[in-house]
């Protein structure tokens, strides 16, 4: 049996490794080149610079983007959607809101499926979950012969009220096996979510069907790489909710793994909060390609029932993550004669111009090069030597078309970057009613502890928390995860209406077969429990908000009614500003989730400090136009209670971190580093 706990982490411009070794107790991380053209390569080099072999590895997990990536770039397969007789548009009709009132070049989302791709089969489920019209089978196998001939490569099927009565979806399943086999991709929308709402459920299956089968090859050709150099493991994989499974499982739902990438940082935040007491978060996450930003309130992170991709809404249990594109990547443009950074990014290859590999446009990076804030020597580890003298060429071609010199023009990207990044920010909290002033902010990426003080000052935050490894935070927030699995059902009931025995009875079952669920992923039935919520309305209003329930028996109390009226009126007074009391509610959809335990990687503690003293050298960086000294210090030469004044530039080899004037730092005992604004202490 293996000794260590490991987790992979595809970036856009790094692969990221944590192993967690059992005996000791001691982490270590490992960084390799993201490889576009064969993940598995950044993968294994990665991996191969932490262990010896994947032979001594004891549990796997992984996060993919494999799923997301290929979505936003529209290369996924030709999809064939099948819908009921006399509904096929409504996939294309979609909803009507215009999401940018002013915006007068605003277009619909394109729908992954056009209007040719849609075949209408007749049969007809009532709302009530009543078969009105027989299935019509004879459709099914025409449309299983067009997928045949006209090169689709995978088939979504969305009837109506499907959610009530699944029938006619799952014999649609079995013909397409008969006729097709069974390696042809296949997403049913009641399986894909199991809810109201036709548009955003057929959206969710077509959004599977697209991304399912590159998702799945990629998931078995890494289980199928690792399991020939050794693993005897189950590889597991990160979903989008913040929970894991295997792999195996992750297959047969490749739409759940859809945001399992960034969601690893937010685990991480949530460990952070258990060990440091400090419940209220605000995770961001900036590498090369990209700026996330994530929630823990209360401990927990910020879960959502729905979530949207490039316009396109998707049904399933999500982690909140808001993501711009700004990372050290981030490209410098000018546009009507400002500036602008991102969305477009220079990647791994050719990179920054300060990397060497023929990149020539300004970045983030080049930026933070040319104002000190980055030390050539140490960046990565010292395993890649930057150019400052590109970097310096980059910045002073861009500067000289606004009339700048280098060093102003490099500090006017970065404050262009992170006004972009605050804003990011705003945008999940403010516009949700939630003051950021009220939380830390944790700092990781490669790129996000060296901006993260100057975002967090115009935000109002005081405190700023660098974990361990930040560059590869994402992987050992992974390790921290529990298995999940998600189950809804619609249930529609206004208060004064409700059966509450009936309720508790339905959650119950729920209860059963969430637990059940658990028996494929290795869980023991001792570290299996389950969590219930309801979906909940004013009467007359469209969209819900999902209330906690402490059990499944608990509406069996005599005050169920009152309490959650009561704990809905006070999520929709933080949500909208305002509550309406007494005001008939309806309850809409049952939620259960199953949580399985297999164990986690400890949080490694650290020795106090044998002296005070802190070996350093000085270095010029460019604060608010003017250089000063900054006491440039390697991390592993910090040890818990070590306290030092900005500024500064700590350097190790996944990030750096910038203390700016005005700020100071100090190292708890988990080794996080603890960057406080001293204006506001």
């Amino acid at each position: 049996m293996g000794r260590y706990r490991a987790s992979f982490d595809i970036g856009g411009t790094f692969t990221d490794v944590i192993a967690y070794d059992e005996e000791t107790g001691h982490y270590v991380a490992g960084k390799a080149a993201t490889t576009p053209e064969d993940l598995t390569e950044g993968v294994f080099t990665a991996l191969d610079s932490v262990i010896d072999s994947a032979g001594d590895i004891s549990f796997a997990v992984h996060g993919t983007t494999q799923g997301l990536n290929t979505l936003l770039q529209r290369r996924g397969p030709r999809v064939l959607l099948l819908a009921t007789a006399g509904a096929g548009d409504t996939y294309h009709i979609a909803r009507g809101p215009r999401t940018r009132l002013y915006d007068l070049h605003y277009r619909k989302p394109e729908p992954l499926v056009p209007l040719r791709d849609i075949v209408e089969v007749g049969g007809r489920i009532g709302a009530a979950g009543e078969e009105l019209d027989p299935l019509d089978e004879a459709a099914v196998r025409a449309a299983a012969r067009r997928y045949r001939t006209e090169g689709f490569g995978a088939i979504a099927v969305g009837y109506l009220f499907s959610y009530a009565n699944p029938a006619h979806e799952r014999r649609t399943r079995e013909i397409l096996r008969e006729e097709l086999g069974d390696e042809v991709t296949i997403s049913l929308s009641h399986e894909a979510a199991k809810e109201w709402r036709e548009y955003e459920r057929t959206s969710s299956a077509v959004l599977e069907a697209y991304t399912g089968p590159v998702t799945q090859r990629y998931l078995a050709s890494l289980g199928s790489d690792l399991r020939e150099r050794g693993l005897s493991v189950p590889l597991h994989v990160m979903q989008s909710s913040g929970g894991i499974l295997t792999a195996e499982s992750a297959r047969d739902h490749p739409l759940q793994t859809l945001l399992s990438g960034p969601v690893g940082g937010t685990m991480g935040g949530v460990a952070l909060a258990e060990h440091r007491g400090r419940r209220n978060l605000i995770c961001v996450d900036m590498g090369g390609t990209s700026f996330d930003v994530s929630l823990v309130i209360d401990g927990r992170p910020d879960i959502s029932a729905e979530a949207k991709i490039e316009g396109l809404p998707m049904l399933m249990s999500v982690v909140n993550i808001h993501t711009v594109g700004a990372g050290g990547g981030s490209t410098a443009w000018i546009e009507a004669g400002g500036l602008r950074v991102g969305p477009q990014s220079a990647g791994a290859h050719p990179g920054p111009a300060c990397y060497g590999r023929g990149g020539t446009e300004p970045t983030v990076t080049d930026a933070n090069l040319v104002l000190g804030r980055i030390i050539p020597e140490w960046f990565a580890g010292g395993e890649l030597a930057l150019d400052a003298a590109s970097a310096e060429v980059a910045i002073t071609q861009l500067g000289e078309r606004l009339g700048l010199d280098p060093v102003p023009m490099a500090e006017g990207m970065c404050d262009v970057a992170n006004a972009k990044m605050a804003q990011a920010i705003r945008t999940i909290t403010v516009s949700r009613g939630v003051e950021p002033r009220e939380f830390d902010l944790v700092a990781f990426g490669g790129a996000g502890p060296m901006h993260a003080a100057f975002i967090a000052r115009e935000l109002g935050i005081s405190d700023i928390i660098v974990p361990r490894f930040p560059g590869a935070f994402s992987a050992w927030g992974m390790l921290q995860a529990e298995i999940r699995k998600d189950f809804s059902e619609p249930y529609f009931y206004r208060d004064a209406d409700l059966d509450t025995g009936h309720m508790a009875v339905q959650l119950h079952a729920m209860a059963e077969r969430a637990l059940r669920s658990l028996d494929s992923e290795g869980v023991p039935e001792a570290n299996r429990r389950v969590a219930h919520a309801v979906d909940v309305r004013y009467v007359e209003q469209e969209y819900t908000l999902t209330v906690d329930l402490i059990d499944a028996g608990e509406p069996r109390r005599e005050d169920f009614r009152e309490v959650l009226a009561k704990r809905f009126g006070q999520l929709h007074e933080t949500r909208y500003g305002h509550a309406n009391p007494g005001a008939p509610i309806e309850l809409v959809v049952l939620r259960t989730t199953a949580l399985g335990d297999l164990g986690r990687a400890e949080t490694e503690r650290f020795q106090p400090m044998s002296r005070h003293g802190v070996p350093y050298r000085a270095r010029e960086a460019v604060f608010n136009g003017e250089k000063q000294y900054a006491a440039v210090v390697r991390r592993e030469d910090l040890a818990a209670g070590h306290r030092l004044d900005g500024p500064a530039v700590v350097v190790e080899a996944t990030a750096t971190t910038v203390v700016p004037p005005g700020w100071s730092l100090s190292v708890d005992s988990v080794g996080s580093l603890v960057v406080r604004d001293r204006e506001q202490q």
